[in-house]
């Protein structure tokens, strides 16, 4: 540091208020800086750094998965958002386990991170207790079950999100029609379910088929129950974008056509929706908008060295119609 210092006739001082960003440098010094940097090819020591600030400029994420497009775009979106303040980022899955949630949450506690992203809320409810001793903000996202009172959460209004699927399909006159949910998607199911009712009909039980798993093999066979206990249903609802692709491709191999015979509207408008054939018309979420509105809930909390408010934020997700869905032959 003292030799770029030198080389930019600056103090040690200046280089780190520059590094850092902490403090502001007039803009022609910094250049000055940042020249000598790139010259001498110096890199900061970012242990020692840690050390002497107490900061490890990294901002801890946990997710389920990053094999599904939903998460893998909400890691790009979070990790845009941190490295924009000059943070790095640490990222955590729990793989849908459990034990596996909990050793992480664990671990977390004790690691040098600054602040901790939670995302989504499969197998964490019952392990948040953990992060009672954590000595950093912690905030939720992409939050659907019962939302925790100790811990400030951004999300989406998935009820709303279920909501605009069954207005949709109602509009064009559906009326027999399944739901292919996923776990811990109940608030998605009572939305479609509210659409329906404001028409005084009801979307019942056993119109409703669990996907053993949040695939699209998982989607294939709860599309198939869902064509087995109702041969006459015109329209599904996914309560994942994968599993829509599952019921495409069973509306296929029993030789339904979408959407002549029959609709299908999924959620979230992950990018390959837009590729399939017909393209899908999905309910959209604002997911770049949740990443920003996280992390920079957490990074204000560190800024000023506090916890973060309790806050619930909840987003508007959007309707986008594309070809899967058409009025029934019958309307």
């Amino acid at each position: 540091m003292q030799d770029v210092a030198d080389r930019a006739g600056v103090t040690k001082q200046t280089v780190s208020n520059v590094i850092s960003g902490r403090v502001p440098v007039r803009p022609e010094t910094a250049a000055r800086v940042r020249a000598a940097i790139d010259a001498l090819g110096y890199t900061p020591n970012l242990v020692a750094r840690s050390l002497a600030t107490g900061s490890t400029r990294t901002v801890g994420l946990l997710v389920p998965t990053v094999g599904g497009a939903f998460y893998a775009e909400m890691v790009e979106a979070v990790e845009d958002v941190v490295e924009e303040h000059g943070y790095h980022l640490l990222l955590a899955t729990t793989r849908l386990d459990g034990e596996r949630a909990r050793r992480h949450l664990a671990s977390l506690t004790s690691r040098s991170v600054d602040a901790l992203l939670i995302a989504g809320d499969r197998d964490l409810m019952a392990h948040l207790p953990l992060l009672a001793e954590a000595r950093f903000p912690v905030a939720l996202c992409a939050w659907e079950t019962a939302v925790p009172d100790d811990f400030p959460v951004v999300t989406v209004d998935y009820e709303h999100a279920g909501y605009l699927a069954g207005r949709h399909l109602r509009e064009l006159g559906h009326e027999r029609v399944a739901v292919l949910e996923s776990p811990d998607h109940g608030s998605r199911l009572a939305g479609f379910r509210r659409a329906f009712a404001a028409d005084g009909l009801t979307v019942p039980d056993h119109a409703v088929h669990r996907a053993a798993e949040p695939t699209v093999a998982g989607g294939v066979d709860a599309a198939r129950a869902a064509f087995a206990a109702d041969p006459e249903l015109t329209a599904v609802f996914a309560t994942h974008d994968v599993l829509a692709l599952g019921a495409l491709d069973a509306a296929k191999a029993t030789g339904r056509s979408v959407p002549g015979d029959l609709s299908v509207i999924g959620h979230d408008d992950n990018p390959e929706v837009r590729l399939t054939r017909p393209p899908l018309t999905s309910v959209a979420l604002p997911m770049r908008e949740m990443a920003r509105q996280a992390v920079d809930l957490l990074l204000r909390a560190v800024a000023r060295s506090g916890p973060v408010v309790n806050s619930l934020h909840l987003l508007r997700p959007e309707l986008v119609v594309r070809e899967s869905t058409a009025p029934p032959r019958s309307a």
